[in-house]
């Protein structure tokens, strides 16, 4: 710096010095304007309304309605009174920390640096920011020019109630309850809209929300203040215990905010409920909110009680002449019933299936949505009613519906008729081959019975012998199982979860009953070929009553002849009895039984063959064969045989080495008596 100034003539010298102070004074003032300089004051993006706002803390800031800043700015006077959630404008120059916004939190403070708290709601500008002015004195020298401007307007209210996301929420300073409500999620499910509140203090606003939103005046909504509360209510529908509800249902129970004024509308309706009460509106206004009569309404005789008074009123007369003197005067409070045209007399009316006599029913009952009683006549068929009774459920076994006659005349054919509504649905058929039905008559659509491992005592009994198959042995699930002739065998079998792990494949046995006529047969199934092969003509056509069995590998060897087993025997691992089919060998039925055993004598297996009633014998050396590979030398084993693996002590040599060792011993007892 020396080296710069050193030699420099002193005019250059004042104009440097110039230069500088007028850069520093251009700086301070444009600090001291309010719209240059100042960082734009951030929007939170729009999140959960239910955030708490510390009063302490100016950051993060409550929800904040979008475009907020822009519409809530207000001309800054200095007796403009500061309000809770104003946000302020203090400059200092000099000081970076204090240009910029300062907002009133919900106690009315602003908290600045160096200073702290300050209460400045209900001030106006000039004495807030002298108030300010006499507490920056303290910390800093120069505050002459400290300012203070209201930059905006805001509003800092709670919404609590049926809200989506109750809680504060900060709105622009001209924001409406709509917009608060916006804020705070929206209405949830339930909240009654016309009796909603703004409580200020100890002042409770009460406005119908309900009316503004069908006429759009905007004077029937308070106007929101700093700190206010809006309350959404529930609404009486929704009952005293919390539960999970269906809108469309609580809707369909009415509309009515108050129990009191509400118009009740039941009996033959379609929607039985309350209703709020309107001065303009008629008796057709509410049985239209109630869904309308029913085809079974009296429709001559509709009861209305207006202030503990009953009148009665004819519907029918008013659809005909249209004469508006008909109608009655409906006050709040007004309780309508429309009873039932078979039973006009009767309040309580007598239910519906009472209207017709039994001559002129049929009824279904069973697996069935709507069973009951239906209206019949000629052109009506078992498919008409089935669709008008709402068709079968998931459980129901259309294969097998029971149609049975009345037995009210005599000489009259009381045997039950089956219908295959299955088959007709797959297939296809006439519909002039449908079973006739006459009135009087009953339609049972069974159900099928829940197949519960666990429990299959408890629903056997519901599934018809006439049409259940049985499967017994080894498999997952075995029972009785509903069976139609349009089923397969693997269906079946899939039906009882398939064949256990110890299940014997290749001797599954069908028992063919015929259905009581003739004699029944037993026939032999090697599914473990099926599953290798695919060929369909292996698996056999089983019909209902029919018995499957699974044997399990595991059963006692006692079951199986001596004609299906080969017999292993000596120094083996697991010596016994094995079933055996012509594609084994030795091979496969040595290592069935474990393999030789470290001491057997490999080299003269014995094997004897059942021929004709007439046993021979074989030797096979396993050495010999492990040393060659060759094939041929194996002895050709049949369904009866016997596998004898000798013991190692059995061999020639060592009967000879016993014999020597036995000669030694003798004659050293010899030599010893000999010394003796």
């Amino acid at each position: 710096m020396r080296r710069l100034l050193i030699g420099r003539p002193l005019a250059t010298l004042f104009a440097m010095l110039f230069l500088v102070l007028a850069m520093v004074a251009a700086s301070q003032a444009g600090a001291q304007q309010s719209g240059d300089g100042v960082p734009p004051l951030r929007t939170p993006p729009a999140g959960n309304g239910n955030v708490y706002q510390n009063p302490n803390q100016q950051t993060p800031r409550t929800p904040v309605a979008p475009g907020a800043l822009q519409s809530s700015a207000e001309a800054s006077t200095p007796d403009t009174q500061v309000r809770i959630g104003d946000v302020l404008f203090l400059s200092l120059p000099g000081e970076d920390t204090f240009n910029k916004t300062f907002q009133v939190d919900r106690r009315g403070n602003l908290l600045l640096p160096e200073v702290g708290l300050v209460h400045v709601a209900g001030l106006n500008i000039a004495e807030a920011q002298a108030k300010v002015h006499d507490l920056l004195t303290r910390s800093f020298r120069d505050v002459s020019r400290f300012e203070m401007s209201l930059k905006e307007r805001r509003l800092l209210v709670t919404v609590l109630g049926f809200a989506r996301n109750p809680g504060p929420v900060e709105l622009s300073g001209d924001a409406t309850v709509q917009m608060a409500i916006n804020m705070a999620g929206g209405l949830a499910q339930g909240a009654q809209l016309d009796r909603m509140q703004v409580r200020r203090g100890k002042e409770v606003l009460t406005f119908d929300y309900k009316k503004y939103l069908d006429t759009g005046d905007s004077s029937l909504l308070p106007k929101l203040e700093p700190l206010d509360e809006i309350f959404v209510p529930a609404s009486p529908l929704t009952g005293n215990v919390q539960v999970d509800f269906d809108p469309h249902t609580l809707a369909a129970a009415g509309d009515a905010g108050d129990d009191r004024t509400s118009v009740k509308v039941f009996g033959e309706v379609n929607s039985t409920g309350s209703f709020a009460y309107k001065p303009d509106a008629s008796i057709v206004e509410y049985l239209m909110r109630a869904g309308g009569v029913t085809r079974y309404a009296g429709t001559d005789a509709i009861r209305v009680v207006t202030k503990g008074k009953p009148q009665t009123f004819n519907l029918k007369d008013y659809l005909d002449t249209g004469d508006k003197k008909l109608l009655p005067q409906i006050e709040a409070g007004t309780t309508i019933f429309v009873p039932d045209k078979q039973q006009p007399g009767d309040e309580a009316g007598g239910g519906s299936w009472l209207k017709n006599a039994p001559d002129k029913v049929v009824r279904i009952i069973g697996a069935i949505k709507s069973p009951g009683r239906y209206e019949w006549n000629d052109q009506v068929s078992i498919l008409d009613l089935i669709a008008e009774a709402g068709g079968p459920t998931d459980r129901a076994n259309t294969s097998h519906i029971e149609i049975l006659p009345s037995s009210t005349g005599i000489g009259t054919d009381t045997k039950a008729q089956i219908f295959d509504l299955a088959a007709l649905v797959e297939k296809g058929g006439r519909l002039d081959q449908l079973p006739k039905l006459k009135p009087g008559w009953t339609i049972n659509v069974p159900a099928l019975p829940e197949n519960n491992p666990n429990d299959s005592r408890s629903s056997w009994l519901q599934q018809p012998a006439e049409t259940s198959i049985y499967l017994l042995g080894a498999l997952r699930n075995p029972g009785r199982y509903a069976f139609s002739k349009n089923m397969h065998f693997l269906d079946i079998l899939s039906a009882a979860d398939g064949p256990a792990a110890t299940a014997d494949l290749e001797n599954v046995r069908i028992t063919h009953r015929r259905g009581g006529n003739g004699k029944p047969t037993v026939t032999k199934l090697d599914l473990a070929a099926y599953f290798n092969s695919g060929d369909d003509r292996l698996l056999p056509d089983v019909q209902p009553g029919d018995v499957i069995y699974f044997p399990d590998k595991s059963a006692d060897w006692l079951a199986l002849g001596k004609e299906q087993t080969v017999r292993v025997l000596g120094a083996v691992a697991r010596p016994g009895r094995y079933k055996f089919n012509d594609s084994m060998t030795l091979l496969d039925l040595l290592a069935e039984a474990g393999g030789p055993t470290a001491d057997s004598y490999q080299e003269k297996i014995v094997v004897v063959n059942f021929a004709r009633g007439q046993d021979q014998a074989e030797t096979f050396n396993l050495v010999h064969f492990a040393k060659t590979g060759n094939f041929q030398e194996l002895p050709v084993l049949r369904a009866g045989d016997t596998v004898y693996v000798p013991n190692a002590t059995q061999s020639d040599w060592q009967q000879f080495i016993g014999g020597v060792r036995d000669t030694v011993s003798l004659l050293s007892i010899f030599a010893l008596l000999g010394r003796i």
